[in-house]
């Protein structure tokens, strides 16, 4: 187990090292910031249990109800903390990611109000990652976004407005629910396939069928609760269809630099 002497961020006050840990696979820096809740009644819990190796599981920094912060794993390596997930077509997230745990009982304990204090320091925690690691504004996402079948964090009580307005992450307003055209369970047709192909393009584990199934319906839930928390049903109304396009159309800069610079030679390049 690698351990350090004192936190990488200088967000956190001490470490508590976690002996669940392991190398990046891939080789590459870091490049997305995951957020979760701990959904645990008990912070110190829940620390106790991203330490313990009989649980398998752990993060790179725990940040505590009251602000505090301390740091689990070496930002360079490998925790264990997005279990089964993809993003943009990628299926070990925990390789490429840096993972935080925001102390909250979840969704099992009521879903409470993330403290002003605390979102004020993930604040500052995500900008410092962001920062030295360079991580891109639309990869600052949530547990629920890579592992749509499994999770529900942090949450759609989680402001992820806030942190945009002080510089992280990506957001547009979300389009006001409106009467209009819905798809569902069941619906097949080219505007299906057009939503699927956005999900996937903004970097969802939706496979592009036409076909809208239950896979369709979580994915689209996930997105919600991320992106149009005002209402978290799966079906792909209105406004979720175009909060997803708007997002897509607002996507920074750099992620599209980014992709034309990796792409193979001669594959298409984005329209």
């Amino acid at each position: 187990m690698s351990a350090l002497a004192r936190p990488e961020s200088p967000v956190a006050t001490a470490v508590v090292p976690s002996p669940n840990q392991d190398e990046r696979r891939d080789g590459r820096p870091p490049d997305i910031i995951l957020l979760h809740y701990t959904g645990m009644p008990d912070e110190n819990e829940a620390l106790q249990r991203l330490c313990s190796p009989a649980a398998k599981v752990s993060c790179h920094y725990l940040v505590f109800e009251d602000g505090r912060t301390v740091q689990l794993v070496p930002e360079a390596l490998r925790a264990w903390h997005a279990g089964i997930s993809s993003w943009e077509g990628l299926t070990d997230v925990n390789s490429r990611s840096i993972g935080i745990e925001i102390a909250n009982p979840g969704h099992d304990g009521g879903l409470p109000p993330y403290p002003r204090v605390q979102i004020d320091t993930v604040i500052a925690l995500c900008l410092d990652l962001a920062r030295r690691w360079s991580v891109r504004a639309d990869r600052v996402i949530g547990h629920s976004d890579v592992a749509p079948d499994r999770k529900d964090d942090p949450g759609e009580l989680f402001p992820w407005d806030e942190l945009y307005r002080a510089g992280v992450g990506h957001w547009v307003e979300p389009v006001p629910i409106k009467e209009g055209r819905s798809y569902g369970i069941g619906d097949e047709s080219p505007p299906v396939r057009a939503l699927q192909a956005q999900l996937a393009d903004y970097g969802y584990g939706q496979a592009v069928s036409g076909v809208f199934d239950m896979a369709t319906a979580t994915v689209v839930r996930a997105f919600q609760r991320h992106f149009r928390p005002a209402r978290i049903d799966g079906a792909a109304d209105p406004s979720t269809m175009e909060t997803l396009s708007n997002l897509i159309a607002a996507r920074p800069v750099s992620a599209l630099r980014d992709e034309e610079l990796t792409r193979p030679r001669g594959e298409n390049q984005r329209k």
